[in-house]
């Protein structure tokens, strides 16, 4: 028997066209669902991976940024230390006929630089041991010096200064009369200003603690108590209070400065451990030409509000990173300077990761704008502006174009879309300085100056005291 095409049991076994298409948009749906899950899943690894080399580069490797890096010898100093003892030994060797000691040959170099012209110089001088000829013994006649030069050191010696002061007296006023006593930082104290000033470098620069100093003195059988030592640092630190403050007014008073921030741990006793305290840095603009000043105000939190305070109602350029505590001070009058130095690390980390050709080129043009701030590094102000308007503005604006046609083929999220997101977010910060001659390009020297603070933390690991913190 044949079914007629609109029988029953046909109409019951066969998907109508609404549920068809009903069951391929299902389907449809779950291939989307699966490709955002695929991509999220490339983008974490991506982002992994970059995290992953970016800790073997801080562990292992060297920490430059620079694009092409001469890798060292992991003990390159051990094993030059080691080639020059092994010549040492070699030169020291008598040579026999029976068995000839092999040379090194020895290694080409660039010659000995000569030594500082401010440093002292002690001459000693080196006569022959008779004046006479030891053939003829005529008189000898000098005719010229050889002269050589060698570098030397005193290391910190301990000695003591006795302040002699005679009294005089008048008998007919029936008076006495003697120098007066200079002022001193701690009054009847022991130390001089000297020994105080290589207190406060050894531990606050050499980062060297106080118990080392303690032993440092022991070898010369001066005794140096830590509980006198800490009381010639709190101080130190009362009696340098007007001068830091005079250099933040003087640091407030320049129209471009550098700022930053670097966590150090503060010791919470009422809890037993430490908690997180922030230095702030600040420092003025080495192309302004005035002396370099250097400023870290301590605080205890990170809120935007400490560099709103210190900053006071300064108004000028300030360089900072994208931290988003600096936003108010650029709603209140402050112009904002972005770090071209932080928008190639995005590029950098990405390239790190696994030479990433997008990243590589995007390398290649911020180190041009690095190659003409360089050739313009002994010019004035006017020059550098200039020079940056004939060559940093035509880079950056090729820069900005190139940035801006490659982002629509960059997928969401991961780390190339992130570095140019980052970069074009920017980008009026970012090339500020491209219209000046007196604004820097990024925001190292602040790094810079708060890197010594990085090497410290591993010999004090943290501060005992907020006021310990202000004083250090």
């Amino acid at each position: 028997m044949t079914l007629a095409p609109n029988h029953p049991t046909m109409a019951t076994n066969s998907p109508s066209l609404a549920e068809a298409q009903a069951l391929v948009a299902q389907l449809q749906a779950q291939l989307a669902t699966r490709d955002q899950h695929i991509q999220s899943l490339e983008l974490k690894n991506q982002k992994l991976v970059i995290e992953l080399a970016h800790l073997k580069r801080i562990r292992f490797g060297t920490k430059s940024e620079a694009l092409s890096v001469e890798q060292k010898q992991l003990f390159e100093d051990d094993a030059d230390q080691d080639l020059a003892a092994i010549t040492a030994e070699l030169d020291e060797t008598p040579a026999s006929n029976d068995a000839p000691v092999s040379r090194l040959k020895p290694r080409p170099r660039a010659g000995r630089q000569p030594l500082p012209e401010h440093l002292e110089r002690v001459e000693v001088r080196h006569e022959p041991e008779q004046c006479t000829c030891g053939q003829c013994q005529a008189k000898l006649v000098k005719i010229g010096e050889d002269v050589s030069e060698q570098l030397d050191i005193e290391p910190a010696r301990f000695f003591v200064v006795r302040h002699i002061r005679p009294q005089y007296a008048c008998r007919q006023c029936e008076t006495i009369t003697a120098a007066p006593v200079p002022p001193a930082v701690i009054d009847g104290g022991m130390a001089t200003p000297g020994l105080l000033a290589w207190v406060a470098v050894s531990k606050y620069l050499d980062h060297l603690p106080l118990y080392r100093l303690e032993q440092i003195a022991a070898r010369q059988q001066v005794i140096l108590a830590r509980s006198t030592l800490s009381e010639w640092i709190g101080r130190i630190g009362v009696a340098l209070q007007p001068l830091a403050d005079r250099l933040s007014e003087k640091l407030r008073q320049q129209t471009s400065l550098h700022a930053d921030e670097t966590p150090v741990q503060q010791l919470d006793p009422g809890k037993g451990k430490t908690k997180r305290a922030y230095l702030w840095a600040y420092r003025s603009n080495d192309l302004s030409g005035s002396p370099p000043i250097v400023v870290f105000d301590y605080q205890i939190s990170r809120s935007g509000q400490h560099a709103a305070h210190y900053l006071q109602h300064w108004r000028g350029t300030l360089m900072v990173d994208d931290y988003s505590g600096y936003k108010a001070l650029f709603a209140n009058g402050v112009r904002e300077l972005g770090c071209w130095a932080h928008a190639r690390r995005k590029f950098f980390e990405l390239h790190a990761a696994g030479g990433h050709p997008v990243a590589a080129e995007a390398l290649q043009r911020i180190a041009r704008l690095y190659a003409i701030e360089e050739q313009a590094k002994d010019q004035t102000a006017d020059q550098r502006a200039q020079s940056r308007a004939l060559n940093s503005q035509s880079e950056l604006q090729s820069l900005h174009d190139w940035l801006l046609k490659l982002r629509p083929n960059v997928a969401h999220g991961g780390g190339l879309a992130k570095a140019i997101d980052y970069t074009l977010r920017r980008w009026p910060a970012l090339i500020h300085y491209a219209g000046t001659g007196d604004l820097p390009i990024d925001n190292n020297p602040i790094e810079n100056a708060i890197r010594p603070i990085a090497i410290g933390k591993k010999n004090w690991l943290f501060a005992g005291s907020e006021r310990a913190g202000k004083r250090a």
